[in-house]
């Protein structure tokens, strides 16, 4: 059974015992080693990005994209862990060009991340997400810091050009999929 204080009280001693990621790598794939059983705890039934925990040191979210999904290239500014206890998300990776605040961006790589998956990303990524099935994909996001805090950045899907981070477009974005996911249930 996955135990949803054990795991944050293990990420929380991890980042106390080094706060680089990889610690917190190795909780969360123990915790998604048996995906189904973690899985039946969260049992998604929308999309969203559910925050489970949230200090100066640390934030874990658990991630729900919808259906055929992509969010646009954005940066955490902080080390992440992702992992995959359902389903499949698509990174693709980014390099920055141009000064900071005004920055554009180029393909530079990718990573499919599939049910079982754990990936880390730098302090310095800058990625987009992709969910490419038909169904809901679950993740858990443990980051080395408070995601909420200000300072991050998004590129336009369009234009590819740096814009300050905007929590309530994404939140729109979601819940704008949930109500096609839930016109196509």
């Amino acid at each position: 059974m996955f135990d949803i204080d054990q795991f944050i009280a293990d990420c929380r001693e991890a980042v106390a015992a080094d706060p680089s990621h990889k610690l917190v790598r190795e909780v969360v794939e123990r915790a998604v080693a048996e995906p189904a059983v973690v899985l039946d705890y969260f049992e998604p039934l929308a999309s969203g990005v559910h925050r489970l925990y949230r200090s100066n040191e640390l934030t874990i979210l658990n991630v729900v994209w919808p259906p055929l999904f992509t969010i646009m290239p954005h940066d955490h500014r902080m080390w992440a862990v992702i992992g995959m206890y359902s389903g499949a998300e698509d990174n693709v990776y980014w390099r920055r060009s141009g000064e900071p605040g005004q920055s554009r961006v180029e393909a530079a790589g990718a990573r499919a991340l599939r049910t079982g998956d754990v990936e880390t990303l730098g302090r310095d990524i800058v990625h987009s997400v992709t969910n490419p099935i038909q169904r809901l994909t679950g993740a858990i996001h443990v980051y080395g810091g408070d995601f909420y805090a200000g300072g991050r950045s998004e590129w336009d899907p369009q234009t590819l050009t740096e814009r300050p981070y905007d929590f309530e477009e994404h939140a729109r974005m979601f819940a704008e999929a949930n109500a096609r996911f839930a016109v196509a249930a």
